[in-house]
């Protein structure tokens, strides 16, 4: 583990120790806490944008699907004679 040196402003400070003492955790706890799930959102905000870049580049190329036959399929979803996914 590593140590790295933050400087809080005074308006996070007395929440921080607020809510450290009613969960009865340490301030560095929230802290890494609140940077691991930070870093986590980025990462999953990352990963919507290359899906992102990837489904447009897959319309552009022509690769879509009639609005009818997805309906249908989905449409029949957990009947017994539920659909194949449309294809291309």
């Amino acid at each position: 583990m590593t140590i790295t040196s933050i400087r809080l402003n005074s308006e996070i400070e007395a929440p921080l120790d607020k809510l450290a003492k009613k969960l009865s955790r340490s301030k560095n706890y929230l802290i890494n806490q609140a940077i691991k799930e930070f870093v986590w959102r980025q990462a999953m905000e990352e990963a919507r944008w290359v899906d992102t870049q990837q489904a447009l580049s897959s319309v552009k190329s022509g690769n879509t699907l009639h609005a009818e036959a997805v309906k249908s399929w989905l449409e029949s979803w957990g009947r017994v004679d539920e659909k194949a996914p449309p294809s291309a």
